[in-house]
């Protein structure tokens, strides 16, 4: 999915296969969709086609952290959802999509739908950015540990690790779905 509709544009999100998709509007070649999860990026009409899988939200893990360790590794990709690359809000989407939940796409918008908690447990979910808003989200383990895919050079990828002191200086809240 894409910010605009053009091939060079910034890669917003990824619509997966089977994931329902409504389309709002078509312009030369390319659809502007909206997702079940009320997310709306462009797509090429020729990448549109087959019917939605019913059982696109079926749970196949039990819990999120146990799905999103399973993607440690993971190449970082601003965008992604996917093993093939993943951003640190795509990880917290898919990691609850597995589970058959739905949650916000980006991380300001998971933050604003999660309960706000003063105590962490692991599990919950960490915030960071500035005072206009979050642009980073983490699986917060307990004891200063953090899961969660990083572009941070030198690194990009998903992983567990020390909450790095970069992020902690920008922590804006914890949070729960």
């Amino acid at each position: 999915m894409r910010a605009e509709p053009d091939a060079a544009a910034e890669q917003v999100s990824e619509a997966l296969p089977g994931e329902p998709l409504t389309a709002a509007e078509q312009r030369n070649g390319w659809v502007r969709v909206e997702t079940a999860y009320d997310y709306v990026g462009w797509v090429e009409a020729s990448a549109l086609g087959g019917d939605p899988d019913e059982g696109w939200l079926h749970p196949t893990a039990a819990d999120p952290v146990e799905y999103a360790r399973s993607l440690v590794g993971t190449p970082y990709r601003w965008g992604g959802m996917s093993e093939r690359g993943i951003d640190c809000s795509g990880l917290v989407h898919m990691s609850f999509r597995a589970t058959g939940r739905l949650v916000p796409r980006d991380a300001h918008l998971q933050e604003a739908a999660g309960e706000p908690v003063d105590d962490p447990r692991p599990g919950d979910l960490v915030s960071y950015g500035n005072e206009d808003g979050a642009d980073h989200v983490a699986f917060w383990l307990g004891d200063g540990r953090i899961l969660h895919a990083t572009g941070r050079r030198g690194v990009c990828a998903v992983l567990e690790e020390p909450e790095p002191l970069e992020l902690r200086a920008r922590r804006r809240r914890f949070f729960r779905f």
